[in-house]
């Protein structure tokens, strides 16, 4: 009998199901003290936590120890890395709690709209202030959802009865995937300047931190409600307070720095808010817990591993390839341009890396998605991509090019409703270091994507590449390496600089528009 623990408050379904498996001795403490125990059960084998801390020192308290599964999505609590250190496979169960989030931001928008939580205390209090709580109506709003993932669907479903219009962003779910919930594709500065809601639904990463600020919050419109379910970093609480007190806009929110008491920074301006309530249902725990048992008992009995969250690398892979295909994936994202719809992702692996192509996507995947987690399994990925109307080729490669352990990898994308982009990258790793050596015609590159990068393509002609250098140089950077070409029979150059720090957009618009180029980014690798 394998002895599993669960110091949580989980629904007693996980129990159930081990127990009926009849190859599982189930303890439950309600109380959700890990450490105690643990102290108690030094044989455990796995272990079924919600928010509770998986430390190094609880994993060292366990010696039998196998599997950590999370009853939820996020994993940050858990030291994955210790525990890989130490044999132990992490699990999580994404998307069991997509629903309550969903339902939570309709309820938000209706307790808000019909003054809910005001109206019932003054009710109670005795008084009687119908004119005081006029509301309005959700139906036939303009709603937009920023992130069309699991939860950005489903509020889009829950919606689909109020007859609201509903506008979308997500550069990594198709117009096709969208349309299926009625949903309109659009950019950020559209959703913000035509919604009367605006619903959240982004991870918080170093791209999205503060995502939503005085740029966006000035395009809405008076009046207009901002509800944050996802993650309290994307909003930049200063902007928000400022353009509240000028537009009256509102906020509706559930997500904080920490899931802990104490007074709120975000008191002052939220309209409402609850204690990180989402995945706070029933239905949503019993769901969590469900799969919990369900993934132990596949992972024991049929090898299932989708769900680890902190696997190795298959035997006989360098780790160097893995970040070379994370790479071209963000190279060809960029030159694609960030606002471009993913509709296709190919790939090619050369030589010893082809038994490895199926593997090879996931790091493909995290680059384009940093919410999507590199330790998953291909299976994950590619219904990750499905999920979101991307189709994904693995070509069979042709030995014959010479391209020895090199990778390619193409995307291709709508840049508006009547274009449509491809975009290629190929590299390789030598002596170690991760290599580009070709963008779309551009060959024999050589560059390594390291530090500080800045990158334009334009017509060709003498003297921009100095315009590039004097532009940088009045902006305070240094060059520190110079890739240029320009193919034959091309009027093209593309050129890429690293320089020793990183460059504000404002400073590649300036250089775009002094040379009139026709691709730019800027990135950080």
């Amino acid at each position: 009998m394998k002895k599993v623990l669960i110091p949580t408050k989980l629904d007693k379904v996980a129990g159930d199901i081990l127990k009926a498996n009849g190859h599982y001795e189930v303890v439950q403490d309600d109380g959700g003290d890990v450490v105690a125990l643990c102290g108690k059960h030094p044989d455990a084998y796995a272990l079924i936590v919600r928010s509770e801390p998986v430390t190094a020192d609880i994993i060292n308290m366990l010696p039998s120890l196998k599997v950590v599964i999370r009853a939820g999505a996020g994993f940050n609590t858990i030291d994955t890395k210790y525990a890989r250190k130490k044999g132990v496979d992490v699990m999580n169960t994404p998307g069991a709690n997509s629903n309550g989030v969903a339902e939570e931001v309709v309820a938000l928008m209706l307790a808000d709209a019909r003054h809910l939580i005001k109206a019932d205390a003054s009710c109670r209090a005795g008084e009687w202030e119908k004119k005081a709580f006029m509301g309005r109506e959700v139906a036939g709003k303009t709603v937009g959802i920023v992130g069309l993932g699991n939860i950005g669907r489903l509020v889009a479903k829950r919606l689909s009865g109020f007859e609201c219009r509903l506008l979308g962003y997500d550069p990594m779910v198709s117009a096709e995937r969208a349309s299926e919930v009625d949903v309109e594709l659009t950019d950020l500065e559209t959703i913000f300047a035509k919604s009367d809601y605006v619903s959240l639904h982004i991870p918080e990463t170093a791209e999205t931190k503060k995502l939503i600020g005085a740029k966006l919050l000035g395009l809405m419109k008076k009046g207009a409600t901002v509800i944050n379910c996802a993650r309290a970093g994307v909003l930049d609480e200063d902007a928000f307070r400022k353009s509240k007190a000028e537009k009256g806009l509102r906020l509706l929110n559930d997500v904080y720095p920490k899931d802990e008491p104490g007074p709120k920074s975000i008191a002052d301006i939220a309209d409402i808010m609850v204690p990180h309530l989402g995945a706070s249902t029933k239905e949503a725990n019993a769901n969590a817990a469900r799969r919990s048992a369900e993934q132990l008992i596949e992972f024991d009995e049929k090898g299932v591993t989708s769900y680890i969250v902190n696997r190795d690398i298959p035997e006989g892979l360098d780790e160097a390839y893995c970040v070379l295909v994370n790479t071209l994936a963000k190279v060809c994202r960029m030159v694609l341009g960030k606002g471009a719809n993913l509709k296709e992702i190919e790939m090619s692996c050369y030589g010893s890396l082809q038994p490895f192509a199926d593997y090879l996507v996931v790091p493909a995947v995290a680059a384009l998605w940093e919410e999507f987690n590199r330790s998953a399994d291909s299976k994950v990925a590619l219904k990750f991509l499905q999920e979101r109307g991307i189709s994904y080729r693995s070509r069979q490669p042709d030995d014959r090019k010479g391209f020895a352990n090199s990778i390619t990898v193409d995307l291709i994308g709508n840049i508006d409703a009547q274009t449509m982009k491809q975009v290629s990258v190929r590299g390789t790793v030598a002596e170690g270091v991760v290599m580009v050596s070709r963008i779309n015609d551009f060959d024999k590159l050589y560059f390594e994507p390291k530090g500080h990068v800045v990158c334009f393509q334009y017509k060709d002609r003498p003297g921009v590449v100095g315009l590039i250098g004097a532009a940088l140089a009045e902006a305070s950077l240094n060059i520190e390496d110079v890739r240029h070409s320009h193919p034959m029979n091309s009027d093209q150059s593309l050129a890429i600089f690293r320089v020793n720090k990183g460059v504000e957009e404002a400073v590649v618009a300036k250089i775009a528009h002094q040379i009139h180029a026709t691709m730019s980014f800027s990135a950080t690798f």
